[in-house]
């Protein structure tokens, strides 16, 4: 296998199918898109991106599956029917292991998982994470060249830590945003319409990023636990609706975690008693 820029098959042209196709493309890599339905091949075209052809299905060298993680299986199957002999195949989902792709004899298995929220294809993916697994040197090499081209950090996760791994993902976007939908309906309980909550909590939360890329996490924390302030933090849980004061206190309990160290005796005992003991 060719170590800089061999032919890319990505199967899959929806969000990150077409990211990543388009960021190839962007860096000069021979990408064509599979897509098996009108609407995926209409998207494909629409991008400025070349459809795969039956050519294409032979003299790729690798094949990206960009498809939602239930699939992966079936379309691994299928696709390892009609590749060209030697074709890796390489999965972008998550949460699956190498053995999602099944064991074709022969043909190099590897993950391709950038850490990036794509909520469209145009979205960038410079500058962000992606994880890599497989065990054929090559294709290890060729994955390698991918993200360094991409401007992508490389991780290399332990297949038997695949769940944790994509678990601390979520944590990180979608959990995200989950938060910041119940920091919403706090301002919403205070009165707050929810677009003007989500339009002044959004730059507070970005200055929340600025401070852990800075600082790190417990020297980037702010906020009444890391004053040692249970004065504040028990009307703060007085003051919110149930299911909000249960995700305000599981947080309070993992800021005082990362701070505790640093607080007076005093004000750690009393946060302690005021989060732990119910």
């Amino acid at each position: 296998m060719a170590a800089r820029r061999p032919r890319i098959l990505v199967v899959g042209g929806g969000r990150l199918g077409g990211a990543l196709a388009l960021s190839l493309s962007a860096r000069r890599w021979p990408v064509s898109v599979l897509s098996r339905d009108d609407e995926g091949r209409a998207r494909v075209r629409a991008l400025g991106l070349k459809p795969a052809t039956p050519r294409d299905l032979t003299q790729a060298r690798v094949a990206l599956l960009c498809v939602p993680e239930k699939v992966v299986p079936t379309v691994a199957r299928e696709m390892a029917r009609t590749l060209g002999r030697g074709m890796a195949l390489v999965h972008c989902a998550g949460a699956l292991s190498l053995k999602a792709l099944g064991a074709p004899r022969g043909r190099p298995l590897g993950s391709f998982h950038p850490l990036c929220a794509v909520s469209d294809p145009r979205d960038s993916l410079a500058g962000h994470a992606v994880a890599i697994s497989t065990r054929s040197r090559a294709l290890q090499t060729v994955l390698r060249q991918m993200a360094k081209d991409l401007d992508l950090q490389v991780l290399e996760v332990p297949e038997r830590h695949r769940a944790a791994y994509h678990a601390g993902a979520v944590l990180s976007a979608g959990g995200a945003v989950a938060l910041m939908s119940a920091a919403v309906e706090a301002l919403g309980h205070a009165g707050i319409p929810e677009e003007a909550a989500l339009s002044a909590l959004l730059p507070l939360m970005r200055s929340a990023v600025r401070g852990m890329e800075a600082r790190g996490l417990a020297r980037g924390l702010t906020g009444p636990v890391v004053r040692g302030d249970s004065g504040v933090v028990a009307a703060h849980l007085a003051a919110l609706p149930p299911e909000v004061a249960e995700v305000y206190r599981l947080l309070a309990q993992r800021s005082l975690r990362l701070v505790g160290p640093r607080l007076p005796p005093e004000a750690l005992a009393d946060l302690t008693k005021l989060l732990f003991e119910r």
